[in-house]
């Protein structure tokens, strides 16, 4: 893939296996629950590249959650899990400290 390659930000997160279909990860996307280098977003076709830094707001109230994600890779298809956790990197720290 070339330097300027880019995905779809919801069928990036469909192949990292966010949520079982592209259509509720554009959803999520849609409720403003993603934001792209720090940048909110509601656009499902929003370009994502090697190295955006991607913060996603899981779940609601005490059980939310904030993943926070660096793009390693770009998908050419959904694959196994082992295959989606090799698309990003997980910066969000620990709990158990």
């Amino acid at each position: 893939m070339t330097a300027d390659a880019f995905q779809r930000l919801d069928a990036w997160l469909w192949c990292a296996r966010l949520r079982k279909t592209r259509s509720d990860c554009a959803a999520l996307v849609e409720a403003g629950a993603v934001r792209i280098n720090r940048q909110p977003t509601d656009k499902p076709h929003a370009k994502v590249r090697t190295g955006d830094v991607l913060t996603i707001a899981q779940g609601s109230g005490e059980r939310g959650r904030i993943a926070v994600w660096r793009v390693l890779a770009l998908a050419e298809r959904r694959g196994p899990p082992a295959a989606a956790r090799a698309l990003y990197e997980d910066l969000a720290p620990s709990d158990g400290a």
